[in-house]
């Protein structure tokens, strides 16, 4: 009987009970949705709307209160998640109070509940909060052709900025469309007399100077100097140390655009010859522009040798965000007119009809321009060229047939495109992230090989101790301080939160790289037990490796733990974790700040700028790792004893054992690094990094007493026999009794 027979089925029965018995009390608990009444009183009416003094009423038809100043309304007061979702990371909606005038221009606007676990246990609320404040004195109006102003991204929360700028700017489109503020009464009622369509029939060919002069083409351009400046104005000393080289009066951006899609514009620009080819190749519906440029920045940008994307231009319509790939690109070889300057770059790019693009109403192709400031940070600013056909280019479309207008309520009008903006979000992220989610993908597929081939990967010990630290010190860099992928028992908790409450895959796909990592945890626990993200992917852990390996070299005496101890240090992790599982039991938020235990927020997200009570938490449990390599994860990690329980039914046992290994045999136990392997030589999976230094000496030929047992009665056989060779066909000896020894192996 294996040690742990005796004492693991019944844990994993409790805690398994314990779990099914939680999940079913919180199936069971009453839940109702928080409307607008239920947080004004977190805000006062000055906060939202300067000079009121007073909430009216809420109206009957649609969720909005009036803010009042002496009994007279001086504006409106409406919650985001009225209008639109604003579901975060956590599962639960970001709430949060705005508050907008009758031109419809954002008064104010506060964060009033939240469950953002990222916020929560790391990232200091008053950053959110900051960033919020910034929306007061935004425009609807512009925004309804498209975003219109900078988002601040906080390091380590990019998926929740992004949600609740997603959420402030449509709710606030949708509040003013319903409201009927400035510039919003007409919207979507005008007389049929007034709807334009592109006129087709005019195809006369001009010149340059007549298309840019009646503005069929508009011009962006700045400088070297005005660039700078523009950088230096933002407020990062280090952009001056960073400028852009070349005189002042050079061309920084000098860009043109135009609708070539039509007939007169595009034969003008390209020819009749490489117009037709452009006819041919949009789609019925479809549009084209025509994008071309000079000076120092390119309209193409790194992405696009990357993978195709052209992440520097976007063409923005209302609440419409259109970006390109190549398969949307088409290069212009020259241009027709013969007053037409030089150029850098000259390209076509296809906009699809599906993309909902109305070529007759004005639209903006906003441009991104970064600077590279230090090794991996790079500031950025946004600029728009503003383009609108020419009224010459349009005529009347034909009247549709009379039909009744229909009043949709206000919940409805909510409602109506939630699925598509949510989409469009989840979509736009795993967009931004792309190069991230490839380097990733590729990082855990080099990590499968290394698992599946442990038998090669393990032949040499110098070669494999090289690639585990180099791989360790990836997970630490890439996964953990430059893209905050650490996983936390707060993301189990949400998870539970979600799939009995309001379960939405959109809501997951927020963050790519956590959902591929979580993904990859949980195929991995059916092959590998926890072993694969504690051992390997874990941030904290590959920190707490590299720490021990560096105190090694310093020549700090380890410490190794007498086993009757040590194994009794094992259960405080799965207390931990069952402490938080039922304190979410009682209130979620509760456990995700008790969730503070977890020290990965502080030294891997925020890179230890954190208030000093969480630094020297952080320290503390760093410092024993010193000396008793990954203190942590064996004893305190909540997150790692809420992997152990599911992994438990991990289906293959990967690592090989001799029938000698724990009887006589104690080498692996004694070099174990996290004293996984019980003085009997059982290997205990729920304590298990998958580290393979136990595979690396079940090949070995001179630590490992079976093998070099083995060798020697080979030796020994073959001199009975004259058979012995020169020493190069030893050493070919050595390898073919390796393979006999390991397929007598007892996995």
């Amino acid at each position: 009987m294996r040690p742990t027979d005796t004492a693991t089925p019944w844990l994993v029965r409790f805690v398994t009970s314990l779990c099914l018995a939680l999940v079913l009390a919180l199936v069971a608990m009453p839940s109702q949705a928080a409307g607008l009444a239920d947080f004004l009183g977190k805000a006062t009416p000055s906060d939202l709307v300067p000079g009121a003094d007073a909430y009216g009423p809420v109206r009957d038809d649609m969720p909005v209160v009036p803010a009042l100043r002496a009994g007279e309304r001086i504006g409106w007061v409406f919650l985001n998640t009225d209008f639109v979702p604003a579901t975060g990371y956590s599962g639960k909606p970001i709430h949060i109070l705005v508050g907008v005038d009758d031109h419809a221009v954002i008064t104010g606007a506060r964060l009033v509940k939240h469950s953002e676990p990222i916020v929560l246990v790391g990232i200091p609320e008053a950053k959110i909060t900051a960033v919020i404040a910034k929306y007061t004195g935004l425009d609807l109006k512009r925004e309804a052709d498209g975003p219109a102003h900078d988002l601040d991204i906080v390091s380590g929360a990019t998926v929740t900025i992004m949600v609740i700028d997603d959420s402030v700017r449509r709710s606030g489109l949708k509040a003013a469309r319903t409201l009927g503020l400035e510039g919003f009464a007409a919207a979507g009622a005008g007389p049929a007399a007034d709807l334009k369509m592109v006129d087709r029939s005019k195809d006369a060919v001009s010149d340059w100077t007549t298309l840019t002069g009646d503005g069929s083409v508009r011009r962006f351009n700045m400088s070297v100097a005005e660039i700078n400046a523009a950088f230096e104005k933002q407020g990062d000393p280090r952009a001056a140390s960073h400028r852009e080289a070349g005189a002042d009066a050079d061309p920084y951006i000098d860009i043109y655009v135009g609708l070539a899609s039509q007939p007169s514009i595009g034969r003008t620009l390209l020819g009749d010859a490489a117009y037709a080819n452009l006819m041919r190749r949009l789609g019925e519906g479809d549009e084209a522009i025509f994008v071309a440029s000079t000076g120092h920045w390119s309209f193409k940008g790194s992405g696009y040798v990357r993978g195709g994307i052209f992440d520097r231009i976007t063409v923005l319509q209302g609440e419409t965000t259109i970006r390109f790939r190549d398969k949307d690109h088409l290069r212009v070889v020259r241009m027709a007119p013969a007053d037409a300057p030089t150029f850098n770059e000259m390209d076509l790019f296809v906009i699809p009809k599906a993309s909902g693009f109305d070529a007759t109403a004005p639209w903006r192709l906003q441009l991104l321009a970064s600077r590279a400031v230090g090794a991996i940070d790079k500031l950025f600013l946004t600029y728009d060229v503003d383009y609108a056909l020419p009224s010459g280019y349009l005529v009347a479309a034909p009247k549709p047939a009379t039909v009744t207008p229909v009043v949709t309520p206000a919940a409805e009008v909510a409602s109506a495109d939630d699925v598509p903006a949510r989409d469009r979000l989840w979509l736009r992220i795993w967009e931004a992230k792309r190069t991230e989610v490839a380097i990733l993908v590729a990082a855990l597929a080099a990590l499968t090989g290394i698992f599946f081939f442990q038998t090669f990967a393990t032949k040499n010990e110098r070669v494999f101790r090289v690639i585990r630290l180099s791989y360790l010190a990836f997970t630490l860099v890439f996964i953990g301080w430059y893209a905050n992928a650490q996983l936390s028992v707060v993301n189990l908790l949400a998870v539970l939160s979600a799939v009995v409450s309001d379960f939405r895959w959109e809501t997951f796909l927020m963050d790519p790289l956590i959902f591929i990592l979580w993904f990859a945890v949980a195929a991995a626990l059916l092959f590998w037990a926890r072993g694969a993200y504690c051992g390997w992917l874990c941030p904290f852990g590959a920190l707490q490796e590299w720490s021990n390996q560096i105190a090694r070299w310093m020549r700090i005496p380890q410490i190794r733990l007498p086993w009757g101890l040590h194994e009794r240090l094992w259960p405080i992790k799965y207390v931990i974790f069952l402490g938080l599982l039922g304190i979410s039991f009682y209130s979620l938020d509760m456990a995700e700040h008790y969730a503070e235990v977890e020290p990965f927020k502080t030294a891997i997200i925020l890179k230890f700028d954190r208030p000093w009570p969480y630094v020297l938490f952080a320290l503390a449990m760093l410092a024993p790792g010193l000396f008793i390599e990954r203190f942590y994860c064996r004893y305190v990690c909540p997150l790692g004893g809420g992997l152990a329980i599911p992994a438990r039914l991990h289906m293959f046992r990967w690592l090989k054992r001799y029938r000698e290994c724990g009887n006589p045999c104690q080498t692996c136990a004694h070099e174990c690094p996290v004293q996984a392997i019980h003085p009997t030589g059982e290997i205990n999976p729920n304590e298990c990094v998958s580290c393979l230094h136990c595979q690396v000496l079940y090949r070995s030929t001179t630590r490992c007493p079976v093998v070099i047992g083995k060798l020697r009665k080979r030796e020994r056989f073959e001199r009975q026999n004259g058979l012995a060779q020169t020493g190069a066909a030893a050493t070919g000896g050595s390898s073919a009794i390796r393979s006999e020894v390991g397929g007598s192996a007892q996995a």
